[in-house]
């Protein structure tokens, strides 16, 4: 047999165990409905002993995901709600880390208008592969905009590109549907993707 096709199927049983065992223990992680620092910990080691040995981008994702939320020293309570938001959906079943969602299910804005910064109020929902919300702040607060909540003063709402077809009965779904109510009445806010904003950085 091809030695090439060998390699392939052995890199897909080893691939499919690994992703077998890291829902195993996410499902471990999350079972009390909170996460902790020596959880997140525990996950950077896991993800770290199998990186060099997998092509899945779901751990070399997640693995980055996690390693910036330790790279500070300090665990909030942001990360820690993130992170387990993140570990659900993907036990769940219904979430890839490094699969975006499908823009045609999003409300966004048809044509996907042109993005400036200063003076702009911008809010960011979901999860992003930018890095955390905060960064994602950070970048526009660099160039000049604002950041806060969802409002009737926000101009732009970006949505992150890790999603699920199931957003509305999500943790954002609720900032996306108020955001889809006031443009609807005229308000001037711009619904866009996270791929969309990043180009305009």
């Amino acid at each position: 047999m091809d030695e090439a096709f060998l390699a392939r199927v052995n890199g897909d049983r080893l691939t499919s165990r690994q992703i077998d065992e890291l829902i195993g223990i996410s499902r471990g992680l999350i079972a009390d409905g909170q996460i902790n620092e020596a959880e997140v910990q525990f996950l950077q080691k896991w993800l770290a002993a199998n990186l060099a040995i997998s092509a899945e981008p779901l751990i070399h994702g997640l693995y980055e995901r996690v390693a910036a939320i330790l790279a500070d020293s300090v665990v909030d309570e942001q990360e820690k709600t993130e992170l387990l938001e993140t570990l659900e959906r993907f036990t769940a079943g219904n979430f890839e880390l490094g699969e975006v969602l499908k823009s045609t299910s999003l409300p966004l804005c048809q044509p996907a208008p042109a993005l400036s910064f200063a003076g702009q109020r911008y809010c960011f929902t979901g999860t992003f592969t930018f890095g955390q919300r905060r960064h994602c702040e950070a970048a526009v607060v660099e160039r000049g905009a604002q950041v806060g909540g969802i409002t009737q003063k926000t101009q732009v709402l970006v949505i992150g590109a890790y999603a699920t077809e199931s957003w509305k009965h999500s943790s954002f779904g609720n900032k996306i549907l108020q955001a889809v109510e006031w443009r609807s009445s005229g308000l001037p806010i711009s619904i866009v993707s996270e791929e969309h904003w990043r180009r305009h950085l």
